[in-house]
């Protein structure tokens, strides 16, 4: 069952929000070599001065990536992020990201200093999924268990009984099915909808959706696959049905990183923001990467699957934050509290998950075992 909610206009200004025009035309202007060169070292010795650490997403800039990795930060998705963050002895989080991922780290680590080059880094998915119309539509049906995705807001998460990630969202809506329960589930109608197929639970699904997987296409990607036939294709399950019907792996970005690692193939046409390619060809030298192609209402070229909020975070500005301090991430203290019980139920079932799955010592059937089990 579904249910239309509303269309949100990611080319307008929404309020105070930074709209998709709006956005790309504050992406940083590429650096020169030498501008590149001092920015970086730059911003080393700002995180030592501030003993600072810098987590950033797989979907940043590839510099802002490498940088974390040579300062002994973190390149990942947007829990590992929070929980390095956690882990990690510094008091001050750098998080290259959109807000959600910033708030996310603040609720792991409510002690500690969340500082984000650009607040005004959005999500369409937390963009479309509005606090007080969500509670509303909560309240219309307190018979089910609400199940949020990791890209909503603090007040979102706060509203929920379960967190999930896109690595685990299916084991824990097949063990809630399992128990009779009725979900409902927000705010990536397309994930929502493959979760609803693979474990025919009773699932109402919020009619959100990513705005850069929402523009893959199934015919072009069919046509794109013709040209390479000998490619695998790697999708993230936030893409429409059409293009999940078409995978060879359908997962997380850690999940589809590990399969373009392990995977016997030379080339693959990966359906996800363009922004993991930079990781795909580090962790699997050698190998091609092709970008599948988008169309639709946002698309503006064949092949630009990249978010105009992730674009925003760059060298220069993260600098700045650093330099100046600002730019911090606030989530109220009880607010946070309420917003972090999914989030360590989510971390709790994950973990029991874990020691209940033995492995066997069969490679094939351990990873399969194991394949849900992870970060978003």
């Amino acid at each position: 069952m579904s249910q239309a909610i509303r269309k949100v206009e990611y080319d307008r200004p929404q309020g105070a929000v930074c709209s998709v025009g709006q956005a790309w035309a504050r992406v940083p202007d590429a650096p020169s070599t030498a501008e590149r060169v001092a920015l970086k070292e730059r911003i080393r010795a700002l995180l030592k001065r501030e003993k600072a650490v810098l987590v950033a997403h797989y979907y940043v800039d590839p510099e802002l990536q490498e940088l974390a990795d040579e300062t002994g930060g973190c390149v990942a998705d947007s829990l590992e992020m929070a929980r390095f963050g956690r882990d990690h002895e510094a008091q001050t989080l750098v998080v290259a990201g959109v807000r959600f991922m910033g708030e996310t780290a603040k609720i792991l680590s409510p002690n500690k200093r969340i500082l984000m080059p650009d607040l005004d880094a959005t999500c369409s998915l937390d963009l479309g999924c509005p606090i007080d119309e969500f509670s509303a539509f909560c309240d219309e049906h307190p018979d089910r268990t609400v199940v949020v995705y990791a890209n909503t807001s603090a007040a979102v998460k706060a509203r929920a009984d379960w967190m999930v990630t896109s690595s685990i969202g299916l084991e824990i809506v097949a063990d809630l099915h399992a128990k009779g329960e009725k979900i409902l589930w927000a705010p990536d109608r397309h994930l929502g909808s493959y979760i609803q197929k693979k474990t025919g639970a009773d699932m109402l699904l919020w009619q959100g959706s990513c705005l850069v997987h929402d523009e893959f296409k199934g015919i072009e990607l069919d046509l794109l696959r013709a040209e390479y036939p000998d490619a695998k294709i790697l999708v993230h399950p936030e893409s429409p049905e059409g293009v999940v019907a078409l995978a060879d792996v359908v997962g997380s970005t850690t999940q589809l990183i590990d399969a373009a690692v392990k995977l016997d193939a030379q080339r693959f046409i990966v359906a996800t923001d363009l922004g993991i390619l930079h990781k795909m060809r580090l962790a699997a030298p050698g190998k091609t990467f092709i970008e599948a192609p988008t169309a639709g209402n946002s698309a503006t070229c064949k092949s630009c699957a990249h978010c105009p909020w992730m674009a925003m975070n760059g060298l220069a500005n993260l600098a700045d934050v650093l330099e100046r301090g600002h730019n911090e991430i606030h989530v109220d203290s009880a607010l946070g509290e309420r917003a972090r019980l999914p989030i360590d139920r989510m971390l709790a079932f994950a973990a029991e998950h874990k020691r209940r799955v033995q492995a066997s010592g069969d490679l094939a059937r351990d990873t399969a075992l194991f394949s849900q089990v992870g970060a978003a």
